[in-house]
Formats: C-alpha cells, structure tokens, sequence
C-alpha cells in the first residue's frame, strides 16, 4: 500500500518554499510531484518599470549567490543592444568575479551537503572556507554579497593589488586540497551516503536537458565557458571535470574539482590581467530596437537572459529569465524514484537548487 509523504512548502533542508510530495512504499520512494511557485516577486515585470541602470541593481537581486553572474549576463545582452565593447581589463574583471563566485556557491553547497549527511565538523570547515572567499569578494568590492560590479560596457571598479589576492587563493586552494577533498572522497559517512544514491543516467540527463554541475556528473560535457566563451574565458586554460556515476557522490565530485579548476582560473585572470580603462566610458547610451540574447555559466549551470528594447526608451521592453535551478528541477522525480525515504533531502539538494532564482 503506497502513502504520500510531504516535503515542504517548508523545506527541511532548505529555507525556501518548495514542495516535494513523496509516493512511498514503506521506505522507498515509488514517485514524486514538484510543486514551485509559491512565492511570486514580480522581478521581471518591475524591469519594465526601471532605466537601464535601475535594471541592472534590481536583476541582481534575483539571487543572493549568484548576484554577480545575473548582472553580467544581463550586461552582455544589452551591450549588443548599444554596441558596447567592454575594454580587456574589464573582461579579465568579470572572469575573476564569476570564478570567485563559483568558489563561493560550491563551498557554500558542500557544507549544506555535509550537514545534511549528518556531517556537522566538514559543515563548519566549509563554511569557514566561504568565509575566507567573501573576504576576497570583499576585498574587491566592498561587499559580501551584492557586488555591484557590472556595467554596461565593462566593470565599475578596480582590482588594485592583484599579489594580495593571490595570496588569498593559494590559501583556500591548499585548505581544500588539504581537508575539503580529501575527507568528501575518502570519508565512510561521505561514501556511505552518497555513492550510487539518486542516480541520473546520462540518457535520462539529455533528454531532461539538465545544465551545470547535475548534466557534467551524468557524463554530458557542456560548460558555456568552453562551448562559447564570454569575457575572457577564451584565454584561459582549464578542464571541464565530468564524471559518468550520475550519483550524489559524481555531482559532489564535479563541484570539487571545479573548484579546483576555478583557483587555476583566477590565478591565470590575476596574473595576466591587462592594464587599461574598467569600461567603455561614461555618457547616455542609445538602445537599438530589437531583442538580445546572453548565456553564461552559472555555478549551477546555464543563465540565459533575453533583454527586448525600443529605440528611444531608456527602459526594457522586456526581460526574461531562464535559470539553471528551472530546467534542473523536473530532475529530482527520476533521481528519487527507487530511493530510501531518508536519503531525499540530500538527493534533490545535490542540484544545488535556487528557488529564489526559478521563484521570481
């Protein structure tokens, strides 16, 4: 006899409102039924109502994590609207903001993982981590969350002491190389609990369309920064971590070593960054009619912004936004399915989702 089992609009392992309705079998999860929206912000139709420098502080507050990726997709697609080039310091600038980011999001995402498992010691090692990166995002912009760094045509501030900042990451690198990494891959709790739970196979992966880390740990390739570079991603040197378990531990895995690859990164962007002007300048810019498009790679995945425009308005006819959390949702019905009961809340928190981003 099967029963159904609530999870949320409370969430347990998320403070945000979402609800997974559980049809179970004893222990076992048979099926599941997402429910989203339960909050409506109107983020998109308030766009409508700002100027083009209004637009860019409120779509930064779509997410408190992934701030600076919003404004920077959104900046990419207005400059093709108003013909902005950002300058090369300003793209080696946004490539350092979006890997510290990264860094951020994924270090943040392993200790709510670890607490989950019940691991509350790599819980508090990884949040001190995350505290040693918004240091850094400090450093830089004068703010722990909400950077304000992105314009159209380039960045609105400087980094001044590069050296110091690479101190900085050199720091967090040997502590995850020291501890973090380790102690996921060779802990009995981490392997007990995460190798072969909520299992995505690549098939299921590609035809659901799943992005970022979720799609790389079933074995799918796709990272926008290799695909189609932005910024200045095309002068970096780096790997694409993938791994074919589609488990909790493959997509743990992925996280890590991304963002090991993401220190490689910002050492590269730091050491090469280039002298020269943070934007295109000051003055009114003049928007052309018609829609743009931008994508980037969020940590959770694909950001894709659509800005529609009429000359002579200095405000949007349109945005819209399409967040890595939205498409990776449907997702979890196929990892639960088969699952204990007890191993749910860590499975649909392995996609690391954003109901602050999909809930606008």
């Amino acid at each position: 006899m099967s029963y159904k089992i609530p999870m949320g609009p409370y969430h347990p392992a998320l403070e945000e409102p979402y609800k997974l309705d559980l049809i179970c079998e004893g222990e076992t999860v048979r099926d599941a039924k997402l429910h989203i929206g339960f909050n409506f912000r109107g983020i998109e139709h308030l766009a409508e109502t700002r100027n083009y420098i209004q637009v860019i502080a409120l779509m930064e507050r779509v997410c408190g994590i992934c701030s600076n990726i919003h404004t920077l997709t959104l900046c990419q697609a207005m400059e093709k609207l108003t013909g902005q080039t950002p300058p090369p310091r300003a793209q080696y600038i946004r490539v350092i903001m979006a890997e510290l980011e990264r860094l951020h999001s994924h270090v943040l995402w392993a200790g709510i993982a670890a607490k989950l498992m019940g691991f509350k010691t790599m819980f508090m090692t990884c949040f001190e981590l995350r505290e040693k990166v918004m240091d850094v995002l400090q450093a830089i912009s004068g703010n722990r969350v909400n950077y304000s760094m992105n314009r159209i045509g380039g960045v609105n501030r400087d980094i001044d002491d590069p050296a110091a900042l690479l101190i900085m990451i050199d720091v967090l690198e040997k502590e995850m190389v020291r501890k973090v990494i380790p102690i996921f891959t060779t802990s009995s709790t981490a392997r007990s609990r995460c190798a072969d739970i909520g299992v995505l196979t690549n098939a299921k992966a590609i035809s659901l369309g799943v992005v970022g880390p979720v799609a790389r740990a079933s074995g799918v390739a796709q990272d926008l920064r290799r695909a189609a570079p932005y910024a200045a991603y095309a002068e970096m040197d780096f790997q694409v971590p993938v791994e074919s378990a589609g488990d909790v531990r493959a997509r743990l895995m992925v996280r890590a070593l991304e963002i090991m690859e993401s220190c490689n990164i910002l050492r590269q962007a730091l050491t090469k960054l280039p002298p020269g002007e943070l934007n295109a300048g000051e003055g009114k810019l003049a928007f052309i009619t018609g829609t743009a498009t931008s994508r980037v790679e969020a940590p959770r995945g694909e950001v894709m912004y659509s800005v529609s425009w009429k000359e002579g308005s200095n405000k949007p006819a349109r945005v819209h936004v399409r967040t890595p959390t939205f498409v990776n949702m449907p997702a979890i019905r196929s990892m639960v399915q088969g699952a204990r009961l007890a191993d749910t809340p860590l499975i649909q928190a392995s996609i690391d989702p954003c109901y602050s981003c999909t809930d606008r």
